[in-house]
């Protein structure tokens, strides 16, 4: 037994992972011991500093980093003796140009043949006046259709999620795709590989996108290569390379599953046994999903396809993955998938908190994982607190990321002061990210209200508008509520040196 351990011990050291992280480290050591070494002769000195500072002013002028303006400044000059020459070290070796160039390419040729399905949003709009802004940003602006002839199904467990899952994956008839930034081996990940490889062996058309990093730790390397020997087309978003670069930070941390264009989920889940509650590591595990049958469904379709075209450099047309025989399907409101991409310059999940939070009068529900937001995002929340709007916020107690639940709870005292109602969930770890209000209006999605997420993060969600699911929505976030402590004033006073951290924490949050 024990040369067995000695023998996975030493697997585990020549693994990819070691490898990676050993040079990246190292890489960062050599740079930091090249700057010590000659940072004694002084004009080597004076002019990293001038670097330093001209790299501030650089970004001080700069329009498309607003969010992360103070924050980079902030280390820069803090670190005047490297954190300038860092920055363009960085910067110039990751350009996101051709990136860029190559997405938007795809979504224009993606978005001009579904635009053929494309349905009118004016009798939306002049029923719901309250949220035709938001329906005209996505629709117009991002060209993501409004559709009715939907069924939405509410899930506030990964279990319940799975269970329907299962069943809709047996029933797939001609493809499947599923794209999610963390996939680990376990129950879950089992039960869903078994229907996909025999499904693939029927001929189904399954393929499978995850993400390199969020599976750094959970996948075993080459697991692309195992599941192409079961027959899955597979692809991994942004392979973690053992090198120092500003691009490890765009993800893919959408979760989307698709069934013949038909059926679609989306929500905070993904493919992992901490999510169905099989695996305990912060108690509960608190999530949700939403289930779409019929034409919405259609728009999770797209966006996988603009993913997958990007990653295998194809260009297929998408007349051949559209749904046949769509259920005819009682009103049941309308909805709205979005997408938001970090190289497009276009804030679409931000944007939709924001629409949502302006239009609400009677009531705000949020629950979040993490809550580290900018200026304006923070005015929103207090400004519709102060006007009289019921704004409660569900974050956890208990954090998965320590720092990031420090930064979270400095925003605690601003928002109480201003109306806000904040809880914090004890049985364990919330992570769903849901928006309801005024039951009319909800959004169910992978985005976070943290600055990776909103601006770093290939991210997904659904707008649900005067849909049957909105309630059970609201019904859940209330059951919830009876099993969180309620955060008072007082309970956010702290000493000198907490609050000093605090606001340091807060000044490079953008960063985190």
């Amino acid at each position: 037994m024990k040369v067995k351990a000695a023998l996975h011990r030493f697997k585990h050291l020549l693994s990819r992972r070691f490898f990676i992280v050993l040079l990246i480290l190292l890489q960062a050591a050599f740079f930091l011991f090249m700057i010590f070494q000659y940072s004694h002769l002084r004009w080597i000195a004076t002019v990293l500093e001038l670097i330093s500072l001209v790299t501030a002013f650089h970004l001080l002028m700069r329009e498309d980093q607003k969010p992360f303006k103070l924050s980079l400044i902030f280390l820069i000059l803090l670190l005047p003796l490297f954190g300038g020459i860092f920055y363009w070290i960085l910067h110039f070796q990751t350009s996101d140009s051709g990136y860029r160039k190559r997405l938007d390419r795809i979504e224009q040729n993606l978005r001009n043949d579904y635009g053929k399905s494309e349905k009118t949003a004016e009798k939306i709009c002049a029923e719901m006046p309250e949220h035709q802004r938001l329906i005209r940003y996505l629709q117009d602006a991002r060209r993501f259709p409004v559709y009715g002839n939907t069924e939405s199904v509410y899930f506030p467990t990964g279990g319940e999620m799975l269970s329907r899952l299962l069943a809709d994956l047996e029933n797939a008839e001609h493809y499947i795709f599923l794209e999610y930034f963390i996939v680990e081996e376990g129950i879950m990940r089992n039960s869903i590989l078994d229907v996909l490889r025999r499904k693939a062996a029927d001929g189904v058309d399954v393929r499978v996108i995850y993400d390199d990093f969020g599976c750094f730790l959970t996948l075993p390397p080459k697991y692309d290569r195992k599941l192409r020997s079961y027959g899955i087309q597979c692809h991994v978003f942004n392979k973690v390379l053992p090198f120092l670069s500003s691009s490890h930070n765009n993800r893919d941390h959408r979760k989307i599953t698709v069934i013949d264009g038909k059926i679609a989920y989306t929500g905070g889940i993904n493919l992992a046994d901490e999510y169905i509650n099989e695996k305990i590591r912060y108690g509960h595990w608190k999530d949700n999903a939403i289930r779409l049958c019929g034409l919405g469904a259609w728009n999770f379709t797209v966006m996988f396809l603009q993913m997958w075209q990007f990653l295998s450099r194809t260009n297929e047309s998408i007349d051949a993955f559209l749904p046949k025989d769509l259920p005819n399907l009682q009103d049941d409101g309308w909805v709205q998938p979005y997408t938001d991409s970090p190289v497009d310059e276009e804030p679409v999940g931000e944007q939709v908190y924001a629409q949502i939070i302006e239009s609400a009068q009677r009531y705000l529900y949020i629950t979040t994982p993490y809550l580290m937001v900018d200026e304006a995002m923070l005015s929103l929340l207090k400004h519709a607190a102060k006007c009289g709007v019921d704004v409660r916020i569900i974050t956890p107690s208990t954090p998965d990321k320590k720092v990031v639940h420090f930064t979270t709870r400095s925003y605690y005292r601003d928002l109480i002061r201003a109306g806000v109602q904040i809880y914090e969930y004890t049985d364990g770890f919330i992570h769903a990210k849901s928006f309801i209000s005024d039951d009319t209006v909800a959004t169910v999605g992978t985005t976070n209200l943290d600055f990776r997420s909103l601006y770093f993060h290939f991210e997904c969600g659904v707008c649900l508008y005067r849909t049957s699911s909105i309630l059970p929505l609201k019904e859940d976030f209330l059951k919830v509520l009876e099993r969180c402590r309620p955060i008072t004033e007082a309970d956010c006073k702290a000493n000198l040196l907490v609050r000093l951290l605090r606001s340091i924490c807060r000044l490079i949050a953008p960063l985190m």
